[in-house]
């Protein structure tokens, strides 16, 4: 895990890929190869006191117009389809939803109202692709299988960045 505090030309760039100003930014979890950050690890807890489960956070507008564009498909059903049929499958999501808390509270420490949340609708259904592809451009391949899934089903790796 890269903890290392952003600059703050990271946080410009960050909130202006947002288009609002970026908060709770505890380092950039993920950068695309020209170095534009990706993923930013989010705060548990914002400043403002409101908790905040969403971890890794997908900034970058060409990923997150692709994982808008896969929602849209309904992939999101196909992947919960999969996740019933697949008792291996599920218990690696499962895996993923432990592994994205603990890296959240490593980070951030315990938040109460956040106990057992993750992100993404982990681990019983998938609810958000936003969140999957984050965790599985934060965590690296094999860690999130149906955010390595959808990640791929975006075609987002495909492209030059």
């Amino acid at each position: 895990m890269n903890c290392k505090k952003p600059s703050q030309a990271d946080i410009e760039t960050v909130s202006g890929q947002l288009g609002r100003p970026a908060r709770g930014v505890l380092y950039i979890a993920a950068r695309a190869a020209s170095g534009e950050p990706l993923v930013v690890a989010t705060a548990p807890c914002l400043a403002d006191g409101t908790p905040f489960p969403t971890f890794y956070y997908l900034t970058h507008p060409e990923v997150v117009a692709a994982a808008s564009r896969l929602e849209a498909t309904g992939f999101m059903a196909e992947l919960n389809a999969r996740l019933q049929e697949d008792a291996e499958l599920c218990a690696a999501y499962t895996r993923a939803h432990e592994l994205y808390i603990a890296d959240r509270e490593r980070a951030g420490g315990k938040v109460p109202q956040l106990e057992g949340i993750s992100a993404g609708g982990m681990p019983a259904r998938v609810k958000c692709l936003h969140a999957l592809i984050g965790h599985a451009l934060a965590a690296g391949a094999g860690v999130n299988p149906l955010g390595d899934i959808a990640l791929a089903a975006s075609g987002f790796l495909a492209q030059e960045h």
